[in-house]
């Protein structure tokens, strides 16, 4: 769990680590596998993936234009990171969207 705090921490530094760990139980076993708990940008399918069962499904957003730009603006704000921890994937698209108290 600190591990996956610490990532958020490195773009978000005051990070709510409630919110962090009830990310961590959304995706649960998701994360064991490596390829299953990062988010390739460079994937349509991925993004796809993120955008409806993530920011439409569990956060409840209806507008998939809205969801594209914030999953695009976090691609950006990531693109230093080879590997994009899901965790803090989530969370930054989260936070964008308003949507952190509601996780």
């Amino acid at each position: 769990m600190t591990d996956y705090l610490a990532d958020v921490q490195r773009y978000e530094a005051g990070a709510d680590a409630d919110v962090v760990a009830k990310i961590v139980k959304h995706l649960g076993i998701a994360l064991r596998s490596r390829d299953a708990s990062l988010v390739s940008c460079s994937d349509p399918s991925e993004l796809n993936r993120v955008r409806d069962s993530w920011c439409m499904k569990k956060m409840g957003m209806s507008d998939e234009s809205k969801c594209d730009e914030v999953i695009k603006s976090i691609c950006e704000t990531m693109k230093g990171d080879r590997n994009k921890q899901r965790v803090t994937f989530y969370y930054l698209c989260a936070k964008a969207c308003g949507k952190l108290g509601d996780i």
